[in-house]
């Protein structure tokens, strides 16, 4: 057993006892907090089953539903309905203890059935990965699981906690009895807040769950109402109408800062935003000459956006696709923005007057970074066609390989290097529509790997070779900004490292008498 893996797990034991003794809030909890959020909430985010490598349905998972082990304050791997987690010292097996005590929404305790069913009935993203590693899922007894694997996989807690959802566990008796569609649409969890009532694209109502094992939610109601506009969730902040409003960029987000008793809320978050050449492995295609995607990369003013969208607080990093702060993250050398240099590739690829590049997909809540990426490409000689979609729409395509010529993509899934190159840049990835043999072989390399540093080594590489082919084009690390309205004590926001969104919920108070 790697000696690193063994400390990791005993910190996480130890954490997990740390969080069973946390004494539940003595007041029943009151009052109404209502959200106003950026993107549509389809029905399948209720369901952990369904996660499609984003990390936009965990806004709503931390509310309704609870995981073996997630991503909590201080701790990325922490156990939650798992008490102890224990890997055998062949790294072949895994044994979660559950914790006792905690309880489904309709009062049934969570079990070791409950657990084996989650996983055998999870089919969302990296789940083909999920499923060929692992061997098989035992209920020893009501209390206690292991997961059997085939080999080791050092990655196995990182893709069980947080880049598939199945982890997160569903209650196996009520799944069977309404089925899936049943389950959406009344879906019971075991997180902090139970569900009341969903209107699809226009808000969803919750209400706090105080048999929650981890503490009592102070607020009694929690509210998510859909506001795709900036400028009317910035109005609705502004009356009152809402508490909390997310993604206020731009002039909007200035507009915040001279707003008296509002506060704008921006955090650096583990969203990658960059271009990605969906046709660079079609020979018949402009963006398969390597000039061609360093002259788009090239032609992008990385500084210039983020100061105009973000007020100069996202990271521009230059790694396309990993966050920095993951796991095995590597340091590009700094991007360059030279509109001249641009032309130039552009003429050396034989298009001396520009050309015209196709569309431009993008999710809809973002489409003013793209509106500034195509033109910045335009200004180059790149002719481009905005085809903004909502966000729903935008990953089924994108995941169903449907779009062409330029997409913006905005990888925002938790996980390590690991996770983003094994969805984005490897053959079979969720969100690669092609790929290079070298970069297949390296990747099975690095998960047989054990010691750490020569993983690393190879993890490295790999990233190097993404950006030296410019496989995607970078733009920047995002920073969310959001704006917090005068009765919010503590959104929870910032409280998980990287966590675009509030969380825990538990954890979100309003102010005395709000």
């Amino acid at each position: 057993m790697n000696p690193t893996t063994r400390r990791d797990l005993l910190a996480l034991t130890a954490l997990g006892a740390l969080a069973s003794g946390i004494t539940p809030a003595a007041a029943a909890p009151e009052g109404q907090i209502t959200w106003a959020v950026h993107i549509s909430l389809p029905p399948a985010w209720l369901d952990p089953a369904e996660v499609a490598g984003l990390v936009t349905p965990y806004l709503l998972m931390y509310a309704l539903h609870d995981a073996i082990v997630k991503p909590m304050p201080g701790n990325s791997l922490e156990p939650c309905l798992a008490e102890t987690i224990t890997m055998a010292p062949d790294g072949l097996s895994y044994d979660f203890v559950l914790r006792r005590g905690a309880l489904f929404h309709n009062g049934e305790p969570v079990t070791a059935e409950d657990v084996k069913f989650s996983f055998e009935r999870n089919r969302g993203t990296s789940n083909p990965l999920m499923k060929e590693r692992v061997a098989g899922v035992d209920a020893l007894d009501a209390n206690h699981v292991r997961v059997r694997l085939h080999r080791p996989w050092p990655d196995f807690l990182m893709y069980y906690a947080n880049v598939t959802g199945a982890g997160w566990i569903v209650p196996k008796k009520y799944v069977e009895k309404v089925g899936d569609d049943g389950f959406r649409k009344a879906p019971i969890g075991a997180g902090p807040y139970k569900f009341v009532s969903f209107t699809p694209g226009v808000e969803l109502v919750l209400e706090a769950f105080e048999g929650f094992w981890r503490k009592v939610p102070t607020v009694k109601r929690f509210v998510f109402k859909v506001i795709p506009d900036e400028a009317t969730r910035l109005a609705a902040l502004r009356r009152g109408e809402v508490d909390f409003a997310y993604s206020i960029r731009g002039e909007l987000a200035e507009e915040v800062n001279r707003l008296p008793g509002i506060t704008l809320k921006p955090a650096v978050v583990q969203g990658v935003f960059c271009v990605y050449f969906a046709d660079q492995f079609d020979p018949n295609s402009p963006y398969h000459d390597l000039r061609v995607r360093q002259a788009v990369s090239l032609a992008i003013d990385r500084d210039g956006i983020n100061q105009a969208l973000t007020l100069g607080h996202s990271a521009v990093t230059g790694n396309p696709i990993v966050a920095r702060g993951f796991d095995f993250f590597w340091q590009p050398p700094p991007v360059v923005y030279d509109p001249n240099a641009a032309r130039q590739k552009l003429a050396d690829a034989g298009f001396k007057n520009g050309f015209d590049g196709g569309e431009y997909f993008c999710d809809s809540s973002y489409s003013n970074i793209g509106e500034l990426v195509v033109n910045n490409l335009q200004d180059v000689g790149i002719r481009m066609k905005m085809r903004p979609l909502e966000r729903a729409a935008f990953v089924t395509g994108y995941i169903d390989k449907k779009f062409r010529n330029l997409l913006q993509f905005g990888p925002g899934a938790y996980g390590n290097a690991v996770t983003r190159l094994e969805m984005a840049a490897v053959k079979g990835g969720a969100w690669a529509y092609g790929s290079y043999p070298d970069l297949d072989e390296l990747f099975q390399q690095q998960a047989a790997e054990l010691d750490r540093p020569r993983r690393k080594a190879i993890l490295d590489r790999m990233q190097q070779l993404v950006q030296e082919r410019v496989m995607f084009a970078p733009i920047w690390q995002l920073a969310f900004l959001n704006a917090q309205g005068p009765r919010i004590a503590d959104s929870a926001l910032g409280l998980i490292d990287g966590h675009p969104y509030a969380a825990p919920y538990e954890d979100v108070h309003l102010k005395s008498g709000a």
